[in-house]
């Protein structure tokens, strides 16, 4: 496994330069400014990306607005307590998207989140206070506690709304590939323990945040995937 130094200067060279590379590197919020955030706009981001997910992400932008309108702002407490017939009715409302499963899922997160609110003061306040060195035990909860919000779904939301957060694309699977992390892409507990393990050694070394040392990783290989290239 090569050292951040060595990763940081190969993916300098593949993108014309150390300042070129530090122009794309994500926004991390610090834990103050996450448990700031509105837990509305939480539940409104996991669920964009569970729309999102195996779909077209533009037609799903272009439709949000509908679906902010239809969900009451994502109103946790409000979404908690949609009934059957709600979630029915809203799987034939054109101005969303209709997926019955994937409206289902923004009210069983909006229980989920609400839960977390009476537990720790705000779901904000839980995603805010967990330890950045135990990414993997995170996204093992949301697994197991949350609707749909599994793999990458997960991570890209957590890194959307600024938490600090890896993202295991195409791209950087085959770079912790080549650095000798993992033999394939992790899926098992033991590999995801390994790449959790690889990250903090490469943030100690660093002082950098998950999501930069993710897109430093995703700039080492050949071929950059979608969402390393757009985001």
């Amino acid at each position: 496994m090569r050292t951040f130094k060595q990763l940081h200067a190969s993916a300098a060279k593949r993108k014309g330069g150390a300042a070129a590379l530090e122009s794309l590197m994500p926004e991390v919020k610090s834990p103050a400014a996450l448990a700031k955030i509105p837990d509305d706009r939480w539940l409104s981001a996991m669920s964009k990306k569970i729309f999102q997910a195996g779909f077209n992400w533009s037609v799903v932008d272009n439709k949000w607005p509908g679906h902010e309108e239809v969900f009451s702002g994502f109103n946790p407490k409000r979404c908690a307590f949609l009934s059957d017939e709600d979630i029915e009715a809203m799987a034939k409302d054109t101005r969303i998207i209709r997926n019955i499963a994937k409206i289902a899922a923004v009210r069983e997160n909006a229980v989920f989140l609400t839960r977390l609110a009476q537990q720790h003061g705000s779901a904000a306040k839980f995603f805010a206070g967990w330890p950045d060195d135990d990414l993997v035990g995170l996204l093992s909860l949301l697994g197991k506690q949350a609707s749909r919000l599994s793999g990458n779904t997960a991570q890209i939301a957590l890194r959307e709304m600024g938490k600090d957060s890896f993202i295991l694309t195409p791209d950087v699977c085959t770079a912790l590939i080549h650095e000798g992390v993992v033999t394939k892409k992790p899926t098992s507990q033991r590999d995801l323990a390994a790449v959790q393990a690889a990250f903090n050694k490469w943030r100690t070394e660093s002082g950098r945040p998950f999501a930069h040392i993710s897109r430093i990783l995703a700039f080492t290989v050949e071929s950059v995937s979608k969402y390393d290239s757009m985001h």
